[in-house]
């Protein structure tokens, strides 16, 4: 989805890894978390049966999963879907009955979807999401509602970029940084730190040279800050414009590569008021755009404590969306939760019964447990067996874990690494 918001627009120069972008299209298993037992979710494949009665176990209400006829792992399940006449008819049915399509996110391919079998989309257009979406919506609406950002400049034509370039330079020149940021960059992509004049200039002639080709330039050159930690929040804007805080967050970040979330997100009193105060300062104003649905807003504290409310809108579900169930059912008792990545090099498909049994009690058991609990199966085997001359494949777990402190979370954390270490290495109990 955020891909085809990017198409046709100026960007950074990028690397795209075909094997990391299939385990990614394998996040579509996070939905069986968003629904209850009259919603339909789709996906590329059926989830694990063991996997799906571990999350039943707990008492978890999932809605009904649906899998496409024929998916190709290099396919977005959207697209998956719009290649499968069966799928397309089922939805048509839905359709008549008058469902929803709420998806991650609207993409003109999840309209296509929505158009082609009669369903209403639960939140705002393609149009709409892609503007909200953009980095230099988020920098003008900031400026606009007088939120705090760093200071910085945005390109949308050769006089301004020439105008931010100048500003650019200034900056360097008092001996700091500075960072590039593009409209439609995501997790890390379409961000660079400038550090020297050449770098700049490099910069600079790339955005030309751009703008010759497609008569676009879309840019943000703004001063770097340094910080102590990355945050989440989410915001929602119902269908009578009204706007709902849900919830801020930790964001774990590494390189600009968003890992994991941390609960509570260790806020001042203070701080969490201003994050507070700003979503829903932007939400009043994205209802007055006509948008509707969820929003993620990133932001951060920088090393002066202060909070810097508004680096980033998406205009979609966020990792942290697909969370709130797990937060409902497993943090009654305890104070803290930390949701994480971990990734996994195997030479063999890992079913789920296997690594169940050999995360053993690292697991949790019971709703009041401390533990982990497993929240995405299905991007392990995204890959499914090891390409043509190599001996392994590379997969990702994603777990949430809850713990009384987040003291005992790091040493779960810790357990867990060292387990999975094992597993990769084949030095499992049946080995």
């Amino acid at each position: 989805m955020e891909e085809q918001w990017a198409l046709g627009e100026p960007g950074l120069p990028t690397i795209s890894s075909q094997g990391a972008r299939t385990v990614t299209h394998r996040m579509d298993e996070f939905a069986l978390l968003l629904g209850g037992p009259t919603d339909h979710v789709l996906l590329k494949t059926a989830p694990d049966s063991n996997f799906h009665a571990y999350l039943v176990d707990f008492g978890i209400a999932l809605p009904q999963a649906h899998a496409v006829g024929a998916q190709q792992p290099g396919r977005t399940v959207t697209k998956d879907i719009l290649e499968d006449p069966g799928t397309l008819a089922f939805l048509r049915d839905l359709g008549q009955k008058g469902a929803y399509l709420a998806p991650h996110g609207v993409s003109d391919l999840e309209q296509e979807v929505a158009e082609r079998c009669g369903l209403r989309l639960a939140t705002s257009p393609a149009d709409l999401c892609k503007r909200v979406n953009s980095k230099i919506f988020s920098r003008r609406l900031a400026d606009r509602l007088g939120i705090r950002q760093p200071v910085g400049m945005v390109s949308e034509s050769p006089e301004e970029l020439s105008e931010a370039v100048e500003f650019a330079k200034g900056v360097l020149n008092d001996g700091r940084k500075i960072v590039a940021k593009d409209a439609f960059g995501v997790s890390g992509k379409g961000v660079m730190v400038v550090d020297d004049q050449r770098r700049l200039e490099w910069l600079e002639r790339t955005a030309v040279r751009s703008y010759s080709r497609s008569g676009k330039t879309g840019m943000i050159l703004e001063e770097w800050i340094s910080k102590v930690k990355d945050l989440n929040y989410q915001v929602l804007v119902a269908k009578d414009g009204s706007v709902e805080f849900d919830f801020v967050k930790e964001a774990i970040t590494e390189n600009g590569v968003h890992k994991g979330h941390r609960i509570p997100a260790g806020l001042t009193s203070a701080q969490e008021a201003e994050v507070r105060s700003a979503g829903l300062a932007i939400g009043k104003a994205l209802a007055e755009e006509g948008y509707r649905g969820v929003v993620g807003i990133d932001a951060l504290v920088g090393t002066d404590e202060k909070v810097y409310p508004l680096t980033e809108i998406n205009a979609r579900y966020n990792m942290s969306t697909y969370q709130a169930k797990l937060q409902e059912a497993f943090m009654q008792k305890h104070s803290c939760a930390e949701a994480r990545q971990y990734p996994l090099r195997l030479n063999a498909r890992l079913p789920f019964a296997v690594l169940r049994k050999e995360l053993g009690q690292l697991m949790v058991s019971s709703p009041g447990d401390a533990g982990i609990i497993i929240n995405n199966f299905a991007t392990v085997n995204a890959v499914g067996e090891p390409p043509k001359g190599q001996k392994h494949f590379d997969g990702r777990m994603y777990a949430f874990l809850v713990g009384q402190d987040m003291e005992s979370i790091a040493e779960l954390d810790n357990r867990l690494v060292r387990k999975l270490a094992a597993i990769e290495k084949g030095e499992t109990s049946q080995a």
